[in-house]
């Protein structure tokens, strides 16, 4: 593998407490991967999916805006939630490429004007902290599909793949397992949901299957009777399988897990990183 091909990321990024708790056993796992991104992959630039930002159907949308604000897409939190910052900025040239590449694949997609959402900044202040691992690169972020068709968003990672070969690191963001009903229903009790330990490890076997296997099992792994108590709407499982189809014919790895209640914690990476 060339060095300058950039390995690809799962990130499963937690909710806006994620940046404010730095107990939690993430909270290091995310700072390590974010030290490998800058310090060994060096990337120049990045592009993330979030689970927070779906297009239509048939179309994606691209943010080509170059300085962005920050999206507090949750509600009843305290007021210092609403308050945080997360320096950024965008790349108009980088977004413009991005729908070249989309256009040129049969993907509809528009440029559009949007800040960033918390599946991007929450997550990314613990990996990439402006004071302690700044990114210092542009970041791109893109939509989903408004879509729960894991072929769809595999394609769609596929269609941006080409963007490794500059060293751009290609994210997404989203939760492996995410059942936010049940997260309200079941406070006080730590144990996992029994579906939250079953997909997150069908998950793992599906998205760690040799390359040439792995699209048509982690579209099988999202039929599973599982899959919807493990995600009543799959927006924060997608990512996963636009970071595998950006994948191209890298192995998958899950570098890290933990089953919590009704979420799953897991952290993927595709690709080797630069010694």
């Amino acid at each position: 593998m060339s060095a300058k091909k950039a390995p690809v990321y799962f990130f499963s990024h937690g909710g806006p407490t994620v940046q404010y708790e730095k107990g939690h056993p993430v909270y290091p796992i995310l700072q390590g991967i974010g030290q490998e991104i800058t310090k060994k992959v060096k990337p120049t630039a990045i592009v993330v999916f979030s689970g927070h930002w779906e297009g239509s159907r048939d179309t994606i949308e691209v943010n080509t805006a170059e300085h962005t604000d920050l999206i507090y897409d949750f509600y009843g939190f305290p007021s210092y939630f609403y308050e945080a910052e997360y320096p950024n900025r965008g790349s108009p040239e980088l977004a413009n490429k991005i729908l070249g590449l989309l256009k040129d694949a049969g993907i509809k997609a528009k440029g559009v004007t949007r800040g960033l959402d918390h599946g991007v900044w929450s997550g990314f202040h613990v990996a990439f902290n402006p004071e302690e691992n700044p990114l210092n690169v542009p970041l791109v972020q893109v939509s989903l599909f408004h879509s729960e068709d894991p072929d769809q968003h595999y394609r769609l990672g596929q269609a941006v793949a080409s963007l490794r070969d500059e060293n751009i690191v290609i994210i997404g963001a989203g939760m492996s397992v995410h059942n936010l009903r049940d997260m309200f229903a079941s406070r006080g009790n730590p144990g996992p949901m029994p579906y939250t330990v079953s997909f997150d490890e069908a998950l793992k076997d599906a998205t760690e299957a040799p390359p040439a296997e792995r699209q048509a099992r982690m579209a099988e792994a999202a039929r599973r009777p599982d899959a919807k108590q493990a995600h009543p709407w799959m927006d924060h499982l997608m990512p996963v399988y636009v970071a595998a189809g950006a994948a191209s014919e890298e192995q998958g790895t899950r570098t890290w897990t933990l089953h919590e209640g009704s979420m799953g914690w897991s952290q993927y990476r595709f690709g080797e990183v630069p010694a």
